[in-house]
C-alpha cells in the first residue's frame, strides 16, 4: 500500500491573487545574508560602502537572465519548438553555472568602471557567494526538485535525517537522494573554509580561486547523483564538464598569476 505523505506547501503566503513562494523567500534570504556578509568584510577591507549594493542592482537581474539563457541553450531541442516558453522562468529552468558566468562578468566590468580591484572584490565576495548557494539549495528542497536517484526510506533514515526532510524526498510514490542537502552541506563547509583562508592572508585572488575549486569538486560528485542534469552529450553531464574545466582553470590561474608576479598583493594588505 502506497504511503500518504503530504509535501510541504510551496506557497508561503497567499494574499488574494498574490502568492509568495517559499522558493523566492529562501533565495531572497540567501541574497540578503550574502550581501550583509560581503558588505561587512568590504567595509573592513576599505571598499566603498555602496560597492556591493550598487553591484547587486546589476548582478542579480543579469545573473537570472544568464542562468536562463544557459539553460535554454542546453534544452534547445525543446525551446526551438516552443519559443514562447523561453521567457517563462516561473515554470523553472535556470542553471547556477549560467548565473555565475553572468554575475562574474558583471562584477568585472563594474570594478573596471569604479576603479576597484576585481580580485579584491572577488575575494571578499567568495564566502558570500557560496553561502547564498548553500541557502538557495533549500528552495530546491521545497520544490522537490534537483534530487538524485531512487533510494529507500531506510537508506534516508540511516543518514539520521529528520522526518521533514525524509518526507519531502517522497515524490510520486518514491524516495529520492536529497542531493540538495549534500550540496548545501558541502557549500556551508566551504563558507567556513573560505572565512578561515582570510586569516591565512593568501595573495589577492586566491580565496576566489579556492572557492571555484571547492564548489566545483562538490558539484561534480553531487551532479553524478542527480536525475535532471543538463547533458552535453548522451552520456556527458554539462555541470560535471564545466566543474572539471573550472578546477583546471582556477589552478592554472593560481600558478600563472604567481609566476608572472600578478599576485604580489596579499588579501589583508590595505591597497586597492
Amino acid at each position: 500500500m502506497e504511503e500518504t505523505i503530504q509535501p510541504i506547501d510551496p506557497i508561503a503566503i497567499s494574499l488574494g491573487p498574490l502568492q509568495v513562494h517559499w522558493y523566492g523567500v529562501i533565495i531572497g534570504t540567501g541574497i540578503a545574508l550574502a550581501l550583509w556578509l560581503a558588505m561587512r568584510e568590504g567595509d573592513r577591507r576599505g571598499l566603498p560602502k555602496e560597492a556591493f549594493p550598487d553591484l547587486m542592482i546589476w548582478a542579480i537581474p543579469i545573473a537570472i537572465i544568464s542562468a536562463r539563457i544557459y539553460y535554454v541553450i542546453f534544452e534547445w531541442d525543446y525551446y526551438a519548438v516552443h519559443p514562447a516558453d523561453i521567457p517563462k522562468i516561473w515554470n523553472g529552468g535556470i542553471a547556477i553555472h549560467g548565473a555565475l558566468i553572468g554575475s562574474v562578468a558583471t562584477a568585472y566590468f563594474f570594478t573596471k568602471k569604479n576603479n576597484i580591484s576585481f580580485w579584491k572584490l572577488a575575494d571578499i565576495a567568495a564566502p558570500s557567494i557560496i553561502l547564498g548557494q548553500a541557502i538557495g539549495r533549500w528552495g530546491n528542497f521545497i520544490n522537490q526538485e534537483a534530487h538524485g536517484g531512487e533510494v529507500s526510506r531506510t537508506f534516508l533514515e540511516n543518514l539520521f535525517l529528520p522526518d521533514f526532510i525524509i518526507n519531502q524526498m517522497y515524490i510520486n510514490g518514491t524516495y529520492y537522494h536529497p542531493t540538495f542537502l549534500y550540496e548545501s552541506i558541502w557549500n556551508l563547509a566551504g563558507v567556513f573554509i573560505l572565512l578561515g583562508l582570510r586569516k591565512v592572508n593568501l595573495r589577492r585572488g586566491e580565496i576566489f580561486l579556492a572557492y571555484i575549486v571547492w564548489y566545483s569538486i562538490g558539484r561534480f560528485f553531487v551532479e553524478g547523483l542527480r536525475t535532471d542534469s543538463l547533458m552535453l552529450t548522451e552520456n556527458l553531464r554539462m555541470a560535471q564538464t564545466i566543474s572539471i574545466g573550472l578546477i583546471i582553470l582556477a589552478i592554472a590561474l593560481f600558478v600563472f598569476r604567481r609566476k608572472k608576479g600578478l599576485a604580489d598583493v596579499h588579501y589583508l594588505d590595505k591597497r586597492n
